[in-house]
């Protein structure tokens, strides 16, 4: 069995395993870190011997920790990131490479269309009749998407969003709410086959997911990092929130992952929080004591224009992974545009937590 995991801003790790007996037999762990002194990859390999198949990611931390010599120096890789690679092996987890990504890219859409576009390409994807898809968002109008699980009166103020012309819908993910704007706001969605993150605890899944972009943004110039749960932060402040949904595939069967991310390339502060009721107990943990601090704009980080960071953006998703052009089909788009009617421009739905 083969496993392989990026840690994230760190190096690929590989392992080929066995299992015998319930044991893992034969561990080969290698890959692009750095690690000092040598024999510290034999103590690697020496205690992934022999363990049980069933031991967690956490168990074959702790037992690589033990046997590796005193001094033992790990750039790039971390025990955690070598117990990941092998319950990825032993879960027949995919790769990113391993699949044919389609890039859908098209004309601005309302709020509610894209709610329902992510669904409807997550369920194709979970039922093996649409590719991996990388579908990046341009919005029609400005709007406030609320997390699966919010109160819709917490959240939102009606009187800000009314004065302001902000269209209000409820995403079928969790987490925050996000304040978007034409222009202001760069979205994109991955729908994945959910067998690209097994092996992963749901937070490490986030971080393997954003990992691609991370490198995106370094290369123009923007040093960010994963901060769990689900933020993208640089040393100026959170720049991107991402939420994650799983679909069941057909009758049980294997399904996918919809991981999508809004990032803030510039941001009208003042509107913001006159329509989200963002309060000092929400703030309190972030360290900061006024929402415009919270979220630091694109804009002025990369010194580009909007579309010029999604071309940046598209080009390091294609040279890592192969990308090819790719629509939302006919029928897609039908399925979606009802279901946008029926369900997400709905009283039902979008107050379903009032």
């Amino acid at each position: 069995m083969h496993g392989e995991y990026k840690v994230p801003g760190g190096k690929l790790v590989v392992v080929d395993v066995d299992v015998e007996d319930g044991m893992l037999r034969h561990v080969r762990v290698a890959g692009d870190f750095f690690l000092e002194p040598d024999e510290a990859l034999d103590a690697v390999n020496g205690a992934l011997e022999g363990a049980p198949a069933d031991t967690d990611t956490a168990g074959l931390a702790a037992r690589i920790e033990a046997a590796l010599p005193a001094g033992t120096v790990m750039y790039g890789l971390s025990s955690e990131g070598v117990g990941i690679a092998v319950r990825r092996a032993l879960a027949h987890a995919t790769d990113w490479t391993d699949y044919d990504w389609q890039l859908v890219h098209e004309a601005a859409q309302p709020p509610a269309l894209h709610m329902a576009l992510d669904e409807v390409l997550t369920a194709e994807v979970a039922a093996g009749r649409r590719p991996p898809t990388l579908r990046v968002w341009e919005w029609a109008a400005p709007a406030v998407i609320i997390g699966s699980f919010q109160s819709l009166r917490n959240e939102v103020d009606p009187r800000g969003a009314a004065r302001h012309g902000i269209e209000v819908v409820r995403r079928i993910s969790g987490g925050g709410a996000m304040f978007v704007e034409p222009g202001n706001t760069i979205t994109y969605s991955l729908s994945v086959p959910d067998s690209l993150v097994q092996g992963l605890s749901f937070q490490d899944s986030y971080a393997y997911l954003d990992d691609w972009v991370l490198g995106a943004l370094g290369d123009m110039g923007v040093r960010a990092w994963y901060q769990p749960l689900n933020d993208i932060a640089t040393d100026q402040g959170k720049i991107a929130g991402a939420a994650q949904k799983r679909i069941v595939g057909p009758g049980g069967g294997p399904g996918a992952v919809l991981h999508h991310v809004t990032m803030a390339y510039d941001i009208d502060a003042d509107k913001m929080v006159e329509v989200l009721r963002i309060g000092r107990e929400k703030l309190s943990d972030k360290g900061t004591s006024s929402a415009k601090k919270r979220v630091d704009p694109l804009r002025r980080q990369t010194g580009l224009p909007r579309e010029a960071v999604i071309d940046r953006m598209i080009g390091s998703f294609r040279a890592r992974y192969g990308l090819a052009q790719g629509k939302v089909t006919d029928e897609e788009l039908a399925r979606a545009a009802e279901l946008a009617r029926v369900k997400f421009t709905s009283p039902q739905w979008t107050a379903r937590v009032p």
